[in-house]
């Protein structure tokens, strides 16, 4: 299996997947999992420390830019495997195993254009606030291949299901499942940071004994490295690179 750095991920052993609970808990819905703890969960779902949209959407632009550099691109079928972990003694552990399935699409030219990517992974992650062990899937659509392109333009689903485990309240521990659907995701080619776009969130699980939990919501890319998390009406600013979240 093959390991890749890439520069995106340079800040993975930054800050905790948690959400700094400004103005106290927030109430459960279904009395169980609050709306601070089920904003960790997106926030674990999407920052860079924890294989979230963040990595996934920087290992297709970083495919993307090498596949249609090579000779006779369109059509290109390329599988990748992929294993990201923490460096030992990190205060913030992750392991992660991913495999890709990419394919280059063209236009009436015969210029690649654009880039299908698939991906499943499995893994765990370990911070101060939650743990987590997850599997999942991504099914992206790459635009923006073209030269002249500035942005790369990326919009799909990503998928995030498990088991997780609060630290603060050991009595939270269960299922959940991530459903986040990606629109016009923009990264930028020159140093491939997000600069904008949006997603719809849906946040669903289950606590033995106390129930189930329910939570929806919108999420803003801003393009100054965090996102805006809106979650069944209350609103959290998003560190894409550490995952820390605090409530506004």
């Amino acid at each position: 299996m093959k390991k890749i750095h890439l520069s995106l991920v340079a800040m993975l052993l930054l800050g905790a997947v948690a959400c700094t609970k400004n103005n106290g808990s927030m109430p459960a819905v279904g009395g169980n999992v609050s709306s601070d703890e089920a904003a960790s969960m997106v926030a674990g779902s999407v920052s860079l420390n924890s294989n979230g949209v963040a990595n996934l959407a920087g290992d297709a632009a970083v495919d993307a830019t090498i596949i249609v550099a090579t000779p006779n691109a369109c059509g290109t079928i390329k599988s990748d495997s992929i294993s990201r972990k923490s460096s030992a003694g990190a205060a913030f552990s992750f392991s992660y195993s991913l495999k890709y399935n990419f394919t280059v699409d063209c236009n009436s030219s015969n210029q690649p254009d654009s880039l299908s990517s698939m991906l499943t992974y499995s893994g765990s992650f370990s911070g101060p606030r939650i743990s987590s062990t997850n599997s999942g899937s991504s099914n992206f659509t790459v635009n923006g291949l073209l030269p002249a392109a500035t942005d790369f333009v990326v919009n799909g689903e990503y998928k995030r299901a498990g088991s997780f485990a609060s630290k603060i309240d050991t009595t939270n521990h269960g299922s959940s499942n991530i459903d986040i659907m990606i629109h016009a995701l923009t990264v930028t080619k020159h140093v491939r940071t997000i600069a904008s776009g949006s997603a719809n969130i849906s946040v669903t699980g289950s606590v033995p004994n106390k129930g189930s939990f329910s939570y929806t919501g919108t999420l803003v890319f801003n393009g100054n490295g965090t996102a805006t998390l809106t979650l069944n009406g209350t609103v959290y600013i998003i560190n894409l690179n550490s995952g820390d979240c605090s409530r506004v």
